[in-house]
């Protein structure tokens, strides 16, 4: 017992530590201003830099390790998938998308500022992560970064995140294929940048087809069992804990894993979704420790 807790204590560390790294580089590439842009790139701090777990920065570092990368280019092109996803919740908490007020326990862009500078703000951090990652200091060979550009593109735009959130703002599926639809939807919405994250790590540690294969089908496991356990948050958790408002998909009468599988039934697909992910990391061995434990993280999260 005091191992595992040792264990998860480490953890949790580097997950922090993780998280103090990239948010120092979001700092720099995003500093204060003055003048009359000083209120976009406001609105652009406090999407990007108001804490959060950065889970996909960590997958980015943590496979970048497996090969041996250099820290300095695994951080810059964590960052600028940060930048992406912390778009993506500004974007996502608007009126027009889930009205949300509340986002990591702080109001979000749009209440914090209005809606217009909500939306260009979105848009600016969008913009700053292919600035990111087309600088040379981001990788000095041009192929791979061409690589990176074009795997955040395919993985943020129709094909990936943005499709993903469209299908998500259909007030219901059919019966029969719902499930399905679903899945498909959470691959796309949620699945699509945390397997980009790999990707970076893999493209920057030059992986080999065999282990970029195996990194793919675990973070497809991972990316499924983290959106079913927000699912089982929205009905379970507790909004002080989470930062945000829970019961939404409930109240606004729309179908999520819970909803179709029911609880029991939600928690045993998460855990054969563990478990597959764990198997794919098999071939690293105990270099992926952490990685492995990336996984128990997800399960065990309360926010």
């Amino acid at each position: 017992m005091t191992e595992q807790l040792d264990a998860i204590a480490s953890f949790e560390q580097s997950l922090a530590e993780c998280a103090d790294k990239v948010t120092v580089v979001l700092d720099k590439f995003i500093p204060s201003a003055i003048g009359p842009e000083a209120q976009l790139m406001r609105a652009m701090r406090h999407g990007a830099l108001a804490g959060g777990k950065r889970l996909r920065p960590f997958i980015t570092i943590e496979v970048g390790r497996l090969f041996d990368a250099p820290e300095k280019s695994l951080l810059r092109a964590a960052s600028a998938l940060e930048c992406v996803h912390a778009y993506s919740l500004v974007h996502d908490d608007l009126p027009c998308m889930d009205d949300d007020d509340l986002r990591r326990g702080l109001p979000t862009v749009h209440k914090a500022f209005d809606e217009a500078t909500a939306v260009l703000a979105g848009d600016a951090l969008q913009a700053l992560a292919f600035e990111i990652l087309a600088n040379t200091e981001t990788h000095g060979d041009a192929g791979v970064r061409c690589k990176l550009i074009e795997v955040l593109a395919l993985s943020s735009g129709a094909r990936g995140m943005v499709g993903g959130q469209m299908i998500d703002m259909a007030p219901s599926f059919d019966d029969k294929d719902a499930l399905n639809i679903l899945a498909r939807m959470q691959r796309m919405k949620t699945g699509a940048l945390i397997s980009c994250a790999a990707e970076f790590g893999a493209i920057i540690g030059g992986a080999n087809e065999h282990e970029h294969q195996a990194l793919a089908g675990f973070t497809t496991d991972l990316g499924l069992a983290y959106q079913i356990k927000d699912d089982l948050l929205d009905v379970q958790g507790d909004e002080a804990v989470l930062g945000k408002a829970v019961s939404k998909d409930k109240d606004a009468g729309k179908q999520n894993f819970v909803s179709l599988l029911g609880e029991e039934s939600a928690i045993s697909r998460i855990e054969m979704l563990a478990d597959q992910a764990k198997q794919h990391l098999s071939v690293f061995g105990g270099r992926a420790t952490t990685l492995t434990q990336t996984v128990d993280f997800v399960l065990d999260r309360r926010h």
